[in-house]
Formats: C-alpha cells, structure tokens, sequence
C-alpha cells in the first residue's frame, strides 16, 4: 500500500500529475460535474436514489 502511495505521489509531482490536478480543479468548480462525480460516488457507495 505504501508503495502505491508513493508512486501516485511521483506522479503527482510530475508534468503530467500536474494536469491532472489542473483538470480535476477545474471539473471540481463546475457545478454540473460535482453533482456528476457525487452520484457516481454515491452509486460506488451504495447509497441508489
């Protein structure tokens, strides 16, 4: 477990973990894909409404 920790942290670090976060932020401001990723989340959780 540590080790994927690790490698997910040097990704991260890296150009394009940096993009990734970019293009995460960016989903993560609009209010459509928040409440698109709170579902998906939702359904992987188990709670279905």
């Amino acid at each position: 477990m540590t080790a994927l920790l690790t490698r997910i942290k040097q990704f991260a670090r890296g150009p394009q973990g940096q993009r990734a976060v970019a293009s995460v932020r960016r989903a993560a401001a609009d209010p459509r894909k928040r409440a698109q990723a709170g579902r998906l989340l939702d359904r992987l959780r188990g709670r279905r409404h």
